[in-house]
């Protein structure tokens, strides 16, 4: 309760009292520590720096501990905000799940991107670039472990407001555009856009088995290289030898 101020005097005037409820609204304009540069978690970039900081602390915890320790909390403690802190960019966990994600997908793309240069520089043929494709993914989810299980669990994550999409279709385009060259429609009777969901599904398959130790323990081999040559012969037919 407020005390009237002496006669005479002047009341003081209160200052907004910081949110001390995680969803409170927040005036992100306002969201400064005086003129110090800082939010008030002691973030140097300001509100800018904060949202990086998060996402950054995200990549590096998936990476450390896998998806399942990507909470609001864990992840705001280890950027040494606030619990709350996050709800100021991340109104919900899926949103911030889906920011960590989306640096998992740019990261794919330009591996992907790459590829296709080696490819340019050697004039490949189609079929070797759906092999360093497929190299591609298995060695990144081989290489990104936690990164890779968030990145396609599309139940946990919010697609359509960071532009998700936008990151990650464009990969399975790539990959449908291959085998739409390898295996027409015309010929095979089989849409492009499906027969890359079951070359994908078969990759991915792939991927997990090998993490979990299953393929070496039924077949007797994880080699890579013999289970994609493998796998795009199931799919696309035998490699042409002069490509």
């Amino acid at each position: 309760m407020s005390h009237p101020s002496p006669q005479g005097q002047p009341a003081p005037q209160d200052r907004p009292a910081p949110p001390d409820r995680p969803d409170a609204p927040v005036d992100r304009d306002r969201d400064r520590d005086g003129d110090s540069g800082r939010d008030r978690d002691g973030d140097p970039g300001g509100r800018g720096g904060l949202r990086e900081r998060l996402v950054r602390t995200g990549v590096a915890l998936v990476d450390a501990e896998g998806a399942q320790a990507l909470t609001l909390r864990e992840i705001a403690r280890r950027a040494g905000v606030s619990h709350g802190a996050p709800r100021r960019w991340f109104p919900t966990h899926l949103d911030l799940l889906s920011a960590i994600a989306r640096e998992g997908f740019a990261e794919l793309a330009a591996r992907v991107a790459e590829a296709d240069r080696e490819a340019d520089r050697t004039d490949a043929g189609h079929r070797v670039r759906a092999e360093l494709l497929a190299r591609c993914y298995l060695a990144y989810a081989a290489e990104r472990r936690g990164m890779y299980e968030l990145m396609f669990r599309h139940d946990l994550l919010e697609s359509g407001r960071l532009g998700l999409r936008e990151t990650s279709l464009p990969l399975f385009a790539r990959l449908a555009a291959l085998v739409a060259q390898l295996r027409p429609a015309a010929v095979t009777g089989v849409d492009p856009v499906t027969a890359a969901g079951a070359l994908w599904a078969n990759l991915h398959g792939l991927a997990q088995l090998r993490h979990w130790g299953s393929l070496s323990l039924t077949t007797g081999s994880d080699d890579p290289e013999t289970l994609v040559r493998a796998t795009l012969d199931a799919h696309l037919g035998p490699a042409d030898p002069a490509r």
